[in-house]
């Protein structure tokens, strides 16, 4: 019979269900060993109830034996982070522990993920993040819900699970890695920066690491496409967008093959950070048309183009999205829920400036920008580019962003590379740490271009065997075929041999464009 027991352990409530399957007898009993141990490390009462892991849909369905272990840590008060924890049973276990990442501000744990990663034998992982819900208003009466949000509840959860390892197999994990995109990539910049012991690998996607210059990007996005104290009246629309896409990339595709890279027949720009594109050029002779754009339209869309800047200095103050990108824009320049107002703006009015009547047409970039990242940045900002301690760690990184991505500004994770590698040495960077550009990918998947990778493989080969990743191979569309992924600057450049076959090399990007 399999046993769930729950119990307080130290400072974590854990319930432990056994998920046996088709598991032998003595299988079974390694799940209630695994909670017989944790028992004799707490004075608690306990309740031992029978149990079976519940076959509620998003539940994973994987014949592996596994123990579910599901707890609350409450590192410190007003502090309550819920995880879990599944340990396939002994004789399946590869020795690895997997942590996987979160989305936006959602308590939902990747289930799909743990279930792909439990079934090739690794120990998971992942946290609800410190709350319920999925809007930054779980934050009203609980303060303590930002930090976890921000850097906590991944270590702390990751601290359980490999206390759990130990207790289960009688050994640590041999190789612990982390892997998410978005929230989830800021989670994996948030580990390597504050608590760099905690993984030897990994992989951060399109990491929304400048988390308040992020949420400030997005509010000048919504004020940018509407006239000053009208909230119900876009400047710009979905077709608007989708104009400016295609604009975009006819005024820019003839880099393609040449020193963008890819070929030129792709429908998609390969290196959307050469392209300058001014939407005047599609402006209507009059204020009418549908194949063009009103000159309210055009100065709109050059605002979202250019990002917010400094009045007084000219600076630019929040990251830019890359043309290539538009079509996109609309899911974040308002809130989904209620598109009279901007995305997050629970961000804002609960988080930076704890003002529930806060009106976005007063909120000032020289003076609420600065302020708020002075509160939060501290909090949630990964965006500290010295991981001296990561290298010495032996850690290794792996870092991918879509150049198509209308979330968050491909050219943040360009940026932070640059600054890893000034402080780091150009020459020893290469050893822990790449960045992957996905052309023709959105935000974390989909898109035009090759964007279907698994980056697991290589970082497990980076850090077990030493093989650093010289390419990673995506697949595009059925009858795409594949094409390398190349660590930055490098870039998937077009090679046709003598018998006219074409194959894609990495190389760097020729600095003078040939002709088309």
């Amino acid at each position: 019979m399999c046993f769930g027991k729950k119990h307080l352990w130290a400072s974590a409530l854990v319930f432990c269900v056994c998920a046996a399957g088709n598991a032998r007898a003595a299988d079974q009993g390694d799940c209630v060993a695994l909670t017989a141990q944790s028992v004799r490390s707490t004075t608690t009462a306990i309740v031992v109830e029978p149990g079976m892991a519940p076959s509620a849909p998003g539940r994973p369905s994987v014949r592996l034996a596994y123990c579910r272990v599901t707890g609350i840590v409450r590192p410190v008060p007003g502090s309550q982070i819920g995880f879990e924890v599944w340990l396939p049973l002994s004789g399946s276990w590869t020795g690895r522990l997997q942590m996987f990442g979160n989305g936006g501000y959602s308590s939902d744990l990747p289930i799909g993920q743990m279930a792909q990663g439990l079934a090739r034998g690794s120990v998971v992982v992942a946290t609800d993040t410190g709350h319920k819900g999925d809007d930054p208003d779980f934050a009203i009466g609980h303060k303590q819900a930002i930090a976890d949000w921000g850097y906590r509840a991944v270590h702390e959860s990751l601290v359980e699970a490999k206390r759990l390892t130990m207790r289960l197999y009688g050994r640590p994990a041999a190789h612990t890695y982390f892997n998410g995109c978005s929230t989830g990539g800021h989670q994996a910049l948030m580990e390597a920066q504050r608590f760099p012991a905690d993984f030897d690998g990994i992989v951060a996607g399109a990491p929304g690491a400048d988390r308040v210059r992020l949420n400030a990007a997005f509010l000048w996005q919504f004020l940018s496409n509407h006239r000053p104290g009208d909230n119900l009246h876009p400047i710009l629309g979905a077709q608007d967008l989708a104009l400016l896409q295609r604009a975009s990339f006819l005024a820019c595709h003839k880099s393609n093959g040449n020193s963008a890279g890819g070929d030129r027949s792709d429908l998609w720009l390969n290196d959307p950070t050469q392209c300058r594109f001014d939407p005047a050029t599609f402006a209507c002779p009059r204020a009418s048309g549908t194949a063009c754009l009103n000159q309210e339209q055009v100065t709109a869309a050059q605002r979202m183009y250019a990002g917010a800047r400094d009045d007084r200095t000219g600076r630019i103050v929040t990251t830019p999205w890359l043309p290539g990108s538009e079509k996109g824009w609309a899911a974040y320049w308002a809130d989904p829920r209620n598109p009279t107002q901007p995305a997050r703006t629970n961000f804002w009015r609960i988080w930076a400036l704890g003002d529930p009547e806060w009106d976005w047409w007063r909120f000032s970039y020289v003076r609420d920008l600065p302020a708020a990242m002075r509160k939060l940045g501290p909090l949630i900002d990964a965006t500290d580019s010295d991981l001296r301690r990561y290298r010495r760690h032996g850690g290794k990184l792996l870092q991918y962003h879509g150049l198509s991505d209308p979330v968050v500004s491909p050219l943040d994770s360009i940026r932070y590379f640059r600054r890893v590698e000034a402080a780091a040495g150009a020459k020893l960077i290469a050893d822990w740490y790449r960045l992957f550009l996905v052309p023709g990918m959105g935000h974390c998947a989909g898109g035009e271009g090759f964007w279907r990778f698994d980056p697991q493989p290589a970082i497990e080969a980076w850090v077990e065997t030493g093989t650093a990743p010289q390419s990673i191979e995506a697949a595009g569309s059925a009858g795409q075929g594949t094409r390398p992924l190349c660590p930055y600057p490098a870039r998937a450049i077009a090679a046709v041999n003598d018998s006219g076959e074409r194959s894609y090399v990495c190389a760097a990007p020729d600095p003078k464009p040939s002709a088309p």
